[in-house]
């Protein structure tokens, strides 16, 4: 009996019951085809329509855990189990140095609902709703997970939720307890990391002890060539701030840093090299434009990036580009090394009055000292002011700032640049979704850039994550797909993106 083909024509079968191109098994037709084009594969050109664009259908594909081939894999499948076994041994530690009976038992039930996230992170149970603990987040992280996550796991959710959602559950095993509500169980993680840097942190306090000042028989034309080159390293200083090398000043003389009008082009050329999407010029000619306004840090990680963001502030308040800098950290316990309002207040006084390094010179320590009381003074004037929004441990991308914390937004409206550091909150401005490389900035942000009354955004990100956005041209990434397959992930490479949104506008909401 002959077999249809894909043509409509006929085949003859054999003794067998086999086609001559093909074989018959199970009533289905395998057909060898030798002669066809490879499979390639297919990438979409431009963003989904706004219509369909929600937390579990992102404008290009979402990463998700079962994804082999992405970091999502290894870490749902490794990384976040690792953390959370690390977290429980730090909170086994804290209860084995504890006398009060209370305080005993109920860190006790914290470490048993700890290993009970455990048991559905490593089995990939479904996610359920957050228990009301009273925080204020509660009723956004419920309502998302009930219109987009009924029936998901933890390894087919996108990958930035059901990572979020993890750390949301952490902080839940102890915001239900009597005596541990806002226990970190990272805070020691943190604090070791910084006193490991104590070479980098004194080569910039040495550096920045004392007032910035210019030089009095320099032209205005020289002053501002000198102003611009000190706020393009000190704007790579922040980006690569998560390295405990801090390699761009330190083999630098004072004589070299003060004369960056000569050097700074040189010293910035062999840095800038693996700053994939630049666009620091730009945010030079921004920040002129916008002197002696107010700029804002969605802040990253605690520990010595912090105080990098720190000493970039401090410039900014100098030099008059900025009169007020707003710090937005994290409410709870985040991602492991987020800024929290601990953090932030343990390395200001940690600065001043601790003695963290204890083979530093007095010269050294002086300098860190001088430094951190003028920060709190700036603290003290208003100059600087450290804000914690709930949004910000929410499991929403910024796309939806606009929609589900429009108070938020309206506050980030009124800053004349919104600078974003890191690889997380990059990844929550871009949806965290498979773009072409080559996708512009403001495209990948969505409303961030578009809706009115968007502030002037900057990413600041180490790239450590699959998405990657805003590059030239997308040969960039597909050779270091064939030089470097791990690039995604090492830190190596960089962007620094500039968004120039819609200031001035009037905020709507619909």
């Amino acid at each position: 009996m002959p077999i249809a083909t894909a043509n409509g024509s006929a085949q003859p079968r054999n003794a067998e019951g086999n086609d001559q191109n093909g074989s018959l098994q199970d009533g289905r037709v395998s057909l060898h085809l030798g002669h066809l084009p490879e499979k390639q594969d297919i990438k979409p050109q431009g963003p989904r329509t706004p219509t369909r664009i929600d937390p579990n259908n992102p404008p290009w594909p979402a990463y998700r855990g079962y994804h082999e081939y992405s970091f999502a894999h290894a870490t749902m499948g490794h990384r976040l189990p690792t953390i959370l076994g690390k977290a429980i041994d730090d909170a086994v530690t804290t209860l084995n140095t504890l006398s009060d009976e209370g305080e005993i038992l109920d860190l006790a039930d914290c470490i048993e609902r700890m290993g009970e996230l455990m048991v559905d992170l490593s089995e990939n149970h479904k996610l359920r709703p957050i228990i009301d603990d009273g925080e204020g987040d509660v009723a956004l992280w419920n309502k998302e997970i009930a219109k987009y996550f009924q029936g998901k796991d933890f390894m087919n959710a996108p990958w930035l939720f059901a990572e979020a959602y993890k750390y949301r559950r952490l902080h839940e095993c102890f915001s239900v307890s009597k005596h541990w509500r806002m226990y970190d169980v990272f805070a020691r993680q943190k604090c070791d990391t910084f006193s490991r840097s104590q070479d980098a942190v004194f080569e910039l306090s040495m550096r920045f002890a004392e007032p910035f000042k210019h030089s009095s028989n320099i032209t205005q034309e020289e002053r501002l060539e000198r102003e611009k080159f000190m706020f393009l390293e000190l704007t790579q200083v922040c980006l690569w701030g998560n390295s405990t090398d801090l390699s761009l000043l330190i083999n630098m003389t004072e004589e070299q840093l003060k004369s960056l009008q000569s050097t700074g082009g040189e010293h910035l050329a062999a840095t800038e090299k693996n700053i994939l999407g630049n666009h620091m010029e730009n945010l030079w000619e921004t920040a002129k434009d916008i002197r002696g306004g107010r700029i804002d840090f969605v802040l990253d990680n605690a520990g010595f990036e912090l105080y990098c963001d720190c000493v970039y502030a401090d410039y900014l308040i100098q030099s008059g580009l900025a009169s007020q800098i707003r710090f937005h950290g994290k409410r709870i316990p985040w991602f492991v090394s987020d800024v929290t309002k601990r953090d932030w207040e343990w390395l200001l006084n940690i600065m001043v009055y601790g003695q963290l390094f204890p083979t530093a010179s007095e010269a050294e320590l002086e300098s860190l000292r001088r430094l951190g009381q003028r920060w709190k003074q700036y603290e003290k004037e208003g100059k600087w002011i450290y804000e914690q929004h709930p949004f910000w441990c929410t499991g929403y991308t910024f796309w939806d700032l606009h929609s589900e914390a429009p108070d938020l937004f309206l506050h980030l409206s009124k800053s004349d640049l919104v600078i974003f550091k890191g690889d997380l909150n990059h990844r929550k401005l871009t949806y965290d979704c498979a773009a072409p490389p080559n996708t512009a900035f403001d495209e990948a942000i969505g409303p961030m850039a578009s809706a009115p009354g968007a502030p002037i955004v900057c990413s600041l990100r180490t790239i450590k994550s699959d998405v990657v956005v805003g590059l030239p041209n997308r040969a960039i990434a597909d050779k270091l797909d064939e030089a470097e397959p791990g690039w995604k992930i090492s830190g190596k490479y960089a962007v620094v993106l500039l968004s120039e949104g819609r200031p001035g506008e009037p905020v709507r909401f619909a």
